[in-house]
């Protein structure tokens, strides 16, 4: 999946805002917090999620896949695929949605309802 082809899924998932940080990572957030960032790593082209507790056990050790560098550092379950052969388009994708719906879950749902992202609004 090209750089282009992440920012357009990114994008285009609900209420998702984009910012420009860290010199030129694309980051990717909703309701203010960060579900996805693009280009951060190994020749800009990496891409750093949010995980369960489990995905990030068995994704640790995928070829390809690394505990995010800063971010796994203080405890947080994030992963980067930096390198080929990585994740699937496809399995790419899942798990970006599942980190968004992660930050989903996480804001108050007074956010959630702001955002028109809360299901009993």
């Amino acid at each position: 999946m090209t750089r282009d082809e992440l920012k357009r899924f990114c994008a285009s998932l609900p209420q998702a805002t984009h910012v420009v940080q860290w010199g030129n990572s694309d980051v990717y957030k909703v309701g203010g917090k960060m579900f996805a960032v693009i280009g951060m790593g190994a020749g800009g082209n990496a891409v750093t999620f949010k995980t369960s507790d489990l995905a990030f056990e068995v994704l640790s050790d995928s070829p390809g896949l690394r505990p995010a560098p800063y971010l796994a550092s203080r405890g947080l379950k994030w992963i980067q695929n930096y390198a080929a052969p990585g994740l699937s388009d496809e399995s790419l994708r899942d798990h970006i949605r599942a980190s968004f719906d992660m930050v989903v879950a996480g804001l108050t749902r007074k956010k959630r309802v702001e955002l028109g992202l809360d299901a009993r609004s």
